[in-house]
């Protein structure tokens, strides 16, 4: 198992979930990664360079990618999706599981959140983004899940309960949609180990 990230605080509960298994972690910078395990090897490599992308993912039998924005241009999230797709071609990795962004569910039929008045302004140059990636995924011949939060997101409680969909954005009895990172974790966790979505989107909310 490969784990590819930037500098995204939700990678921490992917990687301490899943540290049963053997995993590497690739950073730009290894001394900024804060986990360290028995069964956790990290390296330095660049997931914006498929040449770097090809060197690390040897050996491995799936890629779980949570590329963030800190400190760069929203731009990255498509730049990564397009190198990812490029090295693991090259080296027949089928296996792909992102973290993608709440706008690109549907909020009705043929309408993503990211197009709808409720969206939050600020955040839709990266939900523009999310949906580029989430288009190029699609037209790829990897075996890809696009596993998206609720609208809100933040550190908070794990409890193991929560629902889950595909496409349609998830609300709960008062309309609210939102999710802890914790337990975002478990449900991105679970379509690693046991895939129920692959070639669609994910998403998980209360």
């Amino acid at each position: 198992m490969l784990i590819a990230k930037s500098q995204i605080k939700i990678t921490q509960y992917h990687t301490t979930k899943y540290l049963c298994k053997s995993s590497t972690a690739i950073t730009r910078d290894p001394s900024r990664f804060s986990i360290s395990h028995q069964n956790l090897t990290i390296v330095a490599g660049n997931a914006l360079d498929p040449a770097s992308v090809v060197d690390v993912v040897k050996d491995h039998d799936a890629v779980l990618s949570a590329i963030g924005t800190s400190g760069s241009s929203v731009e990255v999230i498509a730049d990564a999706a397009r190198s990812l797709i490029e090295g693991l071609s090259q080296v027949g990795i089928r296996r792909l599981v992102v973290v993608g962004g709440a706008g690109v569910l549907e909020v009705e039929p043929g309408v993503e959140f990211v197009d709808s008045p409720n969206f939050f302004e600020a955040y839709r140059p990266l939900g523009l983004v999310h949906r580029q990636a989430y288009n190029l995924y699609k037209t790829s011949d990897l075996d890809w899940t696009f596993v998206c939060p609720a609208a809100e997101i933040a550190p908070g409680e794990r409890t193991g309960k929560f629902q889950v969909g595909a496409d349609r954005l998830l609300t709960n009895e008062k309309g609210e949609s939102r999710i802890s990172a914790e337990d975002f974790a478990i449900a991105f966790v679970n379509e690693v180990e046991t895939p129920q979505y692959i070639h669609h989107r994910l998403t998980v909310a209360y």
